[in-house]
């Protein structure tokens, strides 16, 4: 299965002011195509170019660092388009999340410091993660273009804090960038329906 880059699940416009047309546009039609070619090229050549790319970044994880690199960026980046959306963010979530995170996480408002702090305090390039791991939801944050499959869990919601997705909207006040992401533009729907799965 080739890696393909998919079309943005709404217009360039439709994040502002949280996340500009200009962001979006050197985000998902540089960064993202540039994994995505990269990543295609690096999987034929390691005679990996039928897998699935969950696959890939499990195969090449600690093996193919160039090839685990952009396999693993691309796997992140589908989701994260589609971890946001116009109108979104906020603590009225579907309630079998709720239900979730008030169980495993001690209720929305700690979730939210949680995943933030998790974000601001990664060091570098990475991501932070809300993810289910032995059927629980856990909070982490990985370094680069790593993330949870890798660790046995099962990511639902992931933040970029690569400066490219927040530097032309934020400059270097990351925690804002972080806090307007999960006020203003998660996708709650799309992270119940990976919570459902994960936890099929």
């Amino acid at each position: 299965m080739a890696f393909e880059l998919p079309d943005l699940p709404y217009d360039y416009e439709a994040l502002q002011p949280f996340m500009s047309k200009e962001t979006l546009e050197y985000h998902h039609d540089k960064h993202h195509k540039a994994y995505v070619d990269n990543g295609n090229k690096l999987a034929a050549e390691a005679g990996m170019g039928d897998l699935s790319v969950e696959e890939v970044v499990k195969q090449s994880f600690g093996k193919n660092q160039g090839l685990f690199n952009n396999a693993a960026q691309h796997y992140n980046h589908i989701h994260f388009w589609k971890w946001m959306k116009k109108d979104g963010g906020g603590n009225k979530l579907p309630g079998a999340l709720q239900k979730a995170i008030d169980s495993d996480l001690g209720g929305y408002d700690k979730f939210k410091a949680d995943f933030t702090n998790a974000g601001a305090t990664q060091f570098g390039s990475g991501w932070a993660w809300l993810s289910v791991k032995d059927g629980k939801l856990e909070i982490s944050k990985t370094p680069n273009g790593e993330n949870p499959l890798v660790h046995g869990a099962s990511p639902i919601l992931g933040v970029d804090v690569w400066e490219h997705s927040y530097y032309i909207d934020y400059r270097n006040a990351r925690p804002k960038y972080l806090e307007a992401f999960v006020d203003s533009l998660i996708n709650w729907d799309y992270v119940l329906e990976m919570y459902e799965k994960a936890s099929a």
